[in-house]
């Protein structure tokens, strides 16, 4: 999916952000070490945001967890409202490049387009 500007709800804060941070998707293909930075922070939301659960045990291996459910339009909006507040609240502006707060935002983006969350 590709997410447009004007999709989604109307004052969702997704919308912004896609916006603004979906077009970094797009440096994938020339910046593979942005994929990995992507993941890692796309994997933080997530984690924080989809609880664990107890995944079956396999005879010989550790007892391990893995997310229960997908990332959901709201939680993701409630995430984007506190982050941004914050960032606000520390006076951020965009860097050239990519900084934590880059990374994460650009993350946000695509687990939007991951999880379709735009689609109405």
């Amino acid at each position: 999916m590709d997410a447009l500007p004007h999709s989604g709800p109307p004052g969702c804060p997704l919308v912004g952000v896609a916006a603004t941070y979906m077009p970094r998707l797009s440096e994938f293909s020339f910046e593979p070490g942005l994929v990995a930075a992507v993941d890692q922070h796309a994997a933080a939301v997530r984690d924080a945001l989809v609880p664990l659960v107890p995944a079956p045990r396999r005879p010989g291996r550790a007892p391990r967890q893995e997310p229960y459910g997908m990332v959901r339009r709201e939680d993701l909006a409630d995430y984007v409202l506190g982050f941004t507040d914050w960032l606000s609240e520390t006076d951020w502006t965009e860097p050239v490049g990519h900084d934590f707060a880059t990374l994460r935002l650009t993350a946000v983006c695509w687990l939007i387009r991951e999880h379709d969350l735009l689609a109405d």
